[in-house]
């Protein structure tokens, strides 16, 4: 029997998961409540005057954590969310009302274990994710869960010193047994880390939970957090995979498109080195299963030591994920002179958050991981954030479809190229705390909340444009984009 091998997909799968992602701790808010712990969330201040273009940054001290622990006065927008611990019954029915086939969100990992290293979980935290995850299931909403998303808590942080402790191991595996054992039933597809990759500059503390000025060589100690991190992933991977046949579980990377800034050699070498540098290494490891060559010399060279058991690389080597979800955004570009560093692409159009607009860049996204992995890929993270005007109650956000629309477009033309892509969720479905900086006035939502970024406002839903256009995207498979 011979087989025509120009037959080639030509249209989203059936049963292709449409639908949007949030963060426990940008939208949640009610930080005290019901037994919760603090969480490095809680201690991001969004000042009076700030600039679009910074971002919270990645270096936290012992002092800070202290000081805004005991700040009363100051603006967290993260403790207050969209008070989506109360709201969430009637958030999810306007997805509903769009279609969402999924919704991936995260657990508050010190609102399930407030200090982080108890023995025994918070019950009425995971009361919460009962009623939150028995709603998206009774709407047949897909829920898509986060195990760990910028969230970890505050004594894990002060007390351990975050993932630089092999300690960290032990706490993660205990709580990520803690959810699997109780929504195994409830939940197919899990996350262990968000943005796995994200430990850079700001994503130290972010991601990782490291504090400035307690390590004498802080790049060691940032790769040793990463491997605390590989070990967990993989040990949860275990678990799930021994335990739970019927779950997926997945890792998930941060995207941001790099091209060499001249067709010079050694500006393509520059992008080819930052891409594996800050994207490849994570998947490597914990999709491929090893430590690639590449990342063993950038150790050797730099003077960086990162050790591990005999007994740990055969645990990353023989429980690699399910599946890869990535979030993508915008592109930048690099150059030899500045190695390592991430340049605006003058070619590219921009938010005026400085984020560029490079649809193209998503499909080249899915067509590497592809090629390098061959597993299904799901859309974690897409969307645009803007300022979004009120006019006669209506939103009308032209610029987040244009956004959105070529984005689809795209990630059509790489199904056709092949790649297995079985969901989609948009960031964020409704418009909730930003993580750059902590304003709410950078809205991506279909859903706009009626709140300004000290908190001011009505907390009503509205639908924008974005949310009917959404939702023909939805009923026709993606087919209607217009």
């Amino acid at each position: 029997m011979s087989i025509n091998l120009s037959n080639s997909p030509t249209s989203f799968p059936k049963g292709f998961l449409w639908g949007g992602a949030i963060a426990a701790n940008q939208a949640e808010g009610a930080w005290q409540a019901d037994g919760r712990g603090p969480s490095q969330a809680d201690i991001m201040e969004l000042p009076e005057e700030y600039s679009r273009l910074g971002s919270f940054g990645g270096y936290v001290t012992r002092d800070d954590i202290e000081k805004a622990l005991n700040d009363k006065t100051g603006n967290y927008p993260r403790r207050r969310g969209i008070d989506f611990y109360h709201t969430f019954p009637e958030d999810l029915e306007l997805m509903a009302e769009m279609g969402f086939k999924s919704f991936r969100t995260s657990f508050s990992w010190s609102r399930i274990f407030p200090d982080g290293d108890e023995l025994e979980p918070n019950e009425k935290g995971l009361e919460f994710y009962d009623r939150l995850i028995d709603k998206m299931n009774e709407l047949g909403i897909e829920p898509v869960m986060t195990i760990s998303h910028y969230e970890i808590p505050i004594t894990l942080i002060t007390k351990y010193g975050g993932w630089t402790n092999s300690k960290l191991i032990e706490f993660y595996d205990r709580f990520a047994k803690v959810l699997l054992d109780r929504y195994h039933n409830k939940v197919k597809y899990w996350i262990t880390f968000n943005q796995v990759n994200d430990v850079y500059d700001w994503g130290e503390f972010a991601g990782l939970g490291i504090l400035k000025g307690e390590y004498e060589n802080q790049d060691e100690a940032k790769f040793k957090a990463v491997h605390n991190q590989f070990v967990a992933s993989a040990m949860t991977t275990k678990y799930a995979h021994e335990h739970y046949k019927n779950v997926q579980i997945g890792m998930m990377l941060g995207v941001t498109g790099t091209y060499p800034k001249t067709d010079k050699p050694e500006d393509i070498m520059a992008a080819y080195q930052l891409n594996n540098l800050h994207t490849y290494f994570f998947s490597d490891v914990l999709a491929g299963g090893e430590y690639p060559g590449y990342m063993k010399r950038y150790f050797h060279d730099n003077g960086i030591k990162v050790e591990a058991t005999e007994e740990e690389l055969k645990l990353l080597k023989e429980n690699t994920v399910d599946y890869i979800s990535f979030s993508y955004y915008s592109s930048s570009v690099v150059s030899a002179d500045k190695p390592f560093e991430l340049q605006d692409n003058e070619n590219l159009e921009a938010s005026v958050w400085g984020w560029s607009f490079d649809a193209i860049g998503f499909r080249y996204a899915f067509d590497s991981l592809w090629d390098r992995y061959h597993l299904p890929l799901f859309i974690a993270e897409n969307g645009l954030g803007a300022e979004d005007t009120v006019e006669d109650g209506k939103i009308h956000d032209d610029y987040r479809i244009k956004y959105l629309r070529s984005h689809v477009e795209q990630m059509k033309e790489a199904i056709k190229d092949g790649v297995e892509i079985f969901g989609y969720a948009s960031w964020g479905p409704i418009d909730i705390i930003s993580y750059s900086q902590a304003e709410m006035s950078k809205r991506y939502g279909y859903i706009y909340v009626d709140l300004d970024d000290k908190g001011n406002g009505s907390g009503e839903r509205l639908r924008k444009d974005s949310f009917y256009w959404y939702k023909k995207v939805i009923e026709s498979n993606g087919e209607e984009l217009e």
